[in-house]
């Protein structure tokens, strides 16, 4: 039997449990009381306000007792701000939206207030596997651009971008990535299954990233910065082209660096690998380690499609880059679950693999996270060479029914919560049984978010500095505490 859909109808009770003003209105510092909103498995609770707790002067823990501590005069990274994807599929599925249902879906991501307020947005140089086929955006074989157009992008995509950006309230950080040069520019001379850009290519290429910059801000779509090549190190059955750390960093460092300064956007932030965590040391080192190519990266982007064995994601990697290049800004860039099934649509391990990584790149040293598709059809697509994933929020087309998933409120307990400019604080659990991240926002208010992977519900003492409380939090659940 298919279990029961988050849909629109449970929405709207979900929405109006969610305070209408922002989690530090709520809950200022001034007023000792912790605000503690819960989403948790077998029962309604999608980001609800199910408990206000009050502080008191703490005491030594017995070592019998689960506890959480966190220390807000220890700051780490700033918070940058999360987000998602706005593809050709996303955006093709939200075309054939009724127009209540369009605004739902942007309300429910980009509004700060009665959403979760997502800030980043990510998107894509032509056409990738999220697509209805493949395309570029000049005719074959045009070696000097000279027929560059975004016409394909006017229909779906771009609209619904300008419509996102509205529905944040005017500002979205967007950054877009290629999966493939033009099939004449790669040895293979093929979009798909991997190949490597011609040398003689390597301008022309650099070029193309500075058209579709300049030819997306002329149609009122700031373009924050790029990442070199999705996937580098990746052969795909979809759109997709290889680069070694060396040929990464000069290809950087000679053309699209120089490039990107000669076209007046040096201003635009570039970031490198954009690729899983496994590999990332390598290609930093090799990037980073060579001045030339280090002066245009403004960050390392970093995947996790490697890292669910067992469990654990490779965060010592981040970690370990983090420590090596502390001035260099860590921002997971893809994340998706593969192998859709709609049986699955309310699978919660689902949502708990994101808590789960995005609370450990945090404490990594991560400032930000994206997650693919923002929105997907029943199929979990389109997609042109089949490869159906998740999306948070899905779309039936034959219905128009929108399905919200464990991972949109899971995402939601950190980005509605921890808002950009927010700082890390120092936040540990004195059991591994909860996870927890915790941040200071810029208005002096503390978003900490503890989570329960366990099959049974756990009360912990809180301890914020010299003060205490106590909470409980229920089984397979996660929770985000505003003080």
């Amino acid at each position: 039997m298919r279990k029961k859909l988050f849909t629109a109808a449970t929405l709207l009770s979900v929405m109006a449990a969610i305070p209408q003003t922002s989690a530090a209105e709520q809950a200022a510092p001034a007023s000792k009381t912790i605000s503690v909103y819960t989403t948790a498995k077998d029962t309604t609770q999608r980001l609800t306000l199910t408990d206000t707790l009050s502080l008191k002067p703490s005491q030594q823990p017995p070592e019998t007792d689960i506890a959480v501590f966190v220390n807000p005069d220890k700051r780490f990274q700033t918070f940058f701000g999360m987000g998602g994807a706005i593809t050709d599929a996303s955006a093709e599925v939200f075309s054939t939206l009724k127009p209540a249902k369009k605004s739902e879906l942007l309300k429910a991501y980009f509004d700060p207030k009665v959403g979760i307020g997502y800030n980043l947005l990510r998107t894509t140089i032509h056409s990738s596997d999220f697509s209805s086929g493949s395309y570029t955006y000049i005719k074959e074989g045009d070696k000097e651009l000279t027929s560059f157009s975004i016409a394909h992008d006017k229909k779906h995509r771009l609209p619904m971008i300008k419509q996102a950006i509205a529905a944040a309230g005017g500002k979205l950080t967007t950054y877009a990535s290629p999966w493939s040069a033009p099939a004449f520019m790669k040895t293979t001379n093929h979009m798909l299954q991997g190949g490597k850009l011609l040398p003689e290519y390597n301008d022309a290429w650099a070029t193309y990233f500075t058209k579709f910059i300049k030819a997306y801000e002329k149609e009122g779509v700031p373009i924050w910065g790029i990442t070199v090549q999705n996937e580098p190190m990746a052969k795909q059955t979809w759109e997709s082209m290889i680069y070694t750390a060396e040929e990464e960093r000069d290809f950087l460092k000679n053309h699209l660096g120089p490039i990107m300064a000669k076209e007046g956007l040096g201003d635009k932030k570039i970031v490198v690998w954009d690729h899983n965590r496994d590999l990332i040391n390598h290609r930093v080192n090799t990037i980073l380690g060579d001045p030339e190519a280090a002066k245009y990266v403004w960050g390392v982007g970093f995947h996790w499609y490697e890292t669910w064995t067992g469990g654990e994601p490779m965060n010592r990697n981040v970690a370990e880059v983090h420590q090596l290049y502390p001035n260099v800004n860590l921002l997971l860039t893809e994340a998706t679950v593969e192998k859709f099934n709609a049986e699955r649509y309310q699978h919660w391990p689902n949502g708990e693999r994101y808590g789960h990584a995005v609370i450990n790149d945090f404490n990594a040293g991560a400032v930000g996270w994206t997650d693919w598709n923002i929105l997907l059809d029943q199929n979990g697509g389109p997609n042109h060479v089949r490869n159906f994933c998740f999306s948070p929020i899905h779309a039936d087309t034959k219905t128009g029914e929108l399905i919200y998933t464990p991972s949109y409120y899971y995402l939601g307990h950190f980005s509605k919560f921890i808002r950009p400019a927010a700082e890390r604080v120092s936040a540990t659990s004195s059991r591994s049984a909860l996870l927890v991240t915790s941040f200071m926002n810029s208005d002096k208010s503390l978003a900490t978010v503890v989570m329960n992977q366990t099959d049974n519900p756990i009360s912990y003492r809180l301890y914020i500095g010299n003060q205490e409380t106590s909470v409980k939090i229920p089984a397979h659940a996660i929770q985000t505490l505003v003080y």
